[in-house]
């Protein structure tokens, strides 16, 4: 049986400003905002009842904000606890612990995701002084208690040349698992976004670190789905070894086997974009997911330029990334515009 993955933002309350993050960029910041508890358990029951539904299991990825700052987050990881779920957090490092850690795992929480965008200049200028430190420290403290530490980056011109040295530290800090994903500009900050030739030079430089580290210990996550482009023309992906039939086999999950769910209920097709389709505390999510508001992220015909591509059903590049590349260019969001930094040329 396979599993669906919940993205659940438990909470708004971080302890850090990134330059990045979209919480902010929305000035909710203001105040912030925090699920119930009685809540958090309408949640559980809703996930558990849609993967009955649909045949899966459900997988947790607990975030925020910095989910570990809800005043019930022990509550919440001991009813999953209890429910059997296994789950992931999203979150910070100032607040593990020894003691935390182990008790995250006693919990069933099995990956921890903690965030360097860039090198330490750069990474302490866009969270804040002292995170990346902070950050280094906690790998072999979770790993100690056994959970596996994933290491994200989110990329835009800011960082992009520093990522192949970046894939040096992560390496020699042991880190289980390294991707990178890509900023989603706004009206204002479009020229943080990559020239596609600029992101395809640094796929090709990470290729590389990734070949020379693959007996190390980290594992790399080819987590954007340009990948499997680079891959394509590299000889080392071939879309003939899947059926000749309708499905679509890989590329983003969003309206496919994710969600999200926010700190108010609303559930999201993608967090990255604005894709409020519903809310989990108020109507079944099986139904809200096999539902026409879901199927406005499913039509795979409506891709500018990924539809007239080969690829169609294997990549289709980052829709966030075009959404808010094309709302910043037009004032009107659109996530099947084409991918602002894919670098394949596509005849009419």
């Amino acid at each position: 049986m396979e599993y669906f993955a919940f993205q659940w933002h438990i909470t708004e309350a971080c302890d850090q400003r990134c330059k990045h993050c979209y919480i902010y960029a929305l000035g909710s910041h203001a105040k912030f905002k925090e699920m119930k508890l009685e809540d958090m358990v309408t949640v559980i029951d809703n996930c558990q009842t849609f993967c009955k539904k649909a045949d899966r299991i459900p997988y947790m990825y607990i975030t925020g904000g910095d989910p570990i700052l809800h005043p019930q987050f022990w509550t919440l990881a001991n009813l999953l606890k209890i429910a059997g779920i296994r789950f992931a957090i999203l979150g910070n490092p100032f607040h593990l612990t020894d003691e935390v850690c182990a008790r995250l795992y006693e919990c069933g929480c099995r990956k921890y995701q903690l965030s360097l965008d860039g090198l330490k200049e750069t990474h302490d200028y866009i969270r804040q002084p002292g995170s990346f430190d902070e950050t280094l420290s906690r790998i072999p403290m979770l790993q100690k208690a056994g959970i596996d530490v994933a290491i994200m980056t989110t990329v835009s011109k800011t960082n992009v040349t520093e990522i192949p040295d970046l894939i040096d530290v992560v390496v020699e800090n042991k880190a289980d698992i390294f991707a990178f994903a890509r900023y989603c500009p706004g009206k204002d900050d479009l020229d943080l976004c990559c020239s596609p030739l600029e992101y395809k030079s640094l796929m090709e430089k990470s290729w590389d670190k990734f070949q020379l580290y693959k007996d190390s210990n980290t594992t790399f996550s080819l987590k954007d789905h340009l990948w499997t482009l680079f891959q394509y023309e590299k000889g080392l992906f071939h879309p003939e070894d899947y059926p000749d039939d309708e499905y679509v086999y890989e590329g983003c999950n969003c309206g496919n086997c994710h969600l999200t769910i926010l700190s108010d209920g609303a559930v999201y097709a993608c967090r990255r974009m604005e894709s409020k389709v519903g809310n989990a505390l108020t109507e079944d999510l099986y139904d809200l997911f096999t539902s026409s508001k879901f199927d406005a992220y499913r039509q795979y015909e409506k891709f500018k330029k990924c539809a007239k591509c080969e690829l169609l059903r294997f990549c289709r590049g980052c829709p966030a990334v075009a959404y808010g590349y094309s709302a910043g260019e037009t004032g009107v969001g659109n996530m099947y515009a084409a991918d602002p930094e894919c670098w394949k040329e596509i005849k009419d």
